[in-house]
Parts: C-alpha cells; structure tokens; sequence
C-alpha cells in the first residue's frame, strides 16, 4: 500500500525497533510508496511512519531490495558528499564510504536469515544513508 511520506522529525529522529519477519507487510508498503515516487531511490520504514529497521532501495538495474535491520560493519574511503532526502527539504554534507560492509536480514520463506553483503558506490551511499535513518540520525 503507497503510504504518505513523514516529515515529522521527532519520528525521523526515533531510532528504530530491529524488525521481525511479521514486519513484512511494512516492507511492501515501503516497496509500493518507493516506486510511487519520481526519481526516489531509496526509503527507510521511519519515512513512512514506522519505527522499523527495514529499508528500502533501488539498484543499478532498477530493481528493488529489502534490508531487515541493516548494519554497516565496515567502510572503507570516506569522503564528504552532498545528500538529499525525500524527507528533509535542506541539502546536507555528510562522510560516506565508498565501500561498505553490510549486515542484514533478508526475508526468505516467512522466515528472516541473516546476510553479509559488500557494496560499493552509489549503492553504499544510499544505505549508509537509509542506515543512518534507522538509527534515527537526521541527516
């Protein structure tokens, strides 16, 4: 279901709730509200009015992933970038990495298994910056 997206920074600012594999309906939402959106890459469960760690994104080959409780374990070549964000109207200097380790969950059969996964890039950047929204970190 395509969900209105959340400006409300004492939302945005809530750190997220890890999410289970009943949060599944969440993540549709996410998937639908992600490709009702124009030129939207990317989408964290805060944006859409749920303190979730899930989030959403869009690849090279436009398709889309789900991460359930995304976490950065490494980063490597970190630069400043400028940023936006669908929902915070301010454009943003913040360090990203080029490289990233990621750990998550990925819903397989009803069931979360745990992931690890390296990601480079534009790719990296818009995780680190979905991570940060699960963390509550505006950026």
């Amino acid at each position: 279901m395509i969900k209105d997206l959340v400006h409300d920074d004492a939302i945005l600012s809530t750190p997220c709730e890890p999410a289970t594999a009943e949060d599944a309906p969440v993540a549709q939402d996410l998937v639908d509200t992600l490709a009702s959106i124009d030129d939207a890459v990317c989408l964290a469960a805060n944006q859409i009015g749920v303190t979730k760690a899930i989030i959403a994104f869009q690849d090279d080959k436009d398709e889309v992933h789900v991460m359930y409780n995304p976490k950065i374990l490494m980063g490597l070549g970190g630069a400043k970038v400028e940023e936006s964000c669908l929902t915070h109207e301010e454009v943003s200097k913040v360090t990203r990495f080029a490289k990233i380790k990621v750990s998550f969950d990925d819903l397989v059969d009803g069931q979360l298994k745990a992931r690890r996964r390296d990601y480079v890039g534009w790719t990296a950047q818009m995780i680190q910056h979905m991570v940060d929204h699960c963390k509550g970190k505006l950026v």
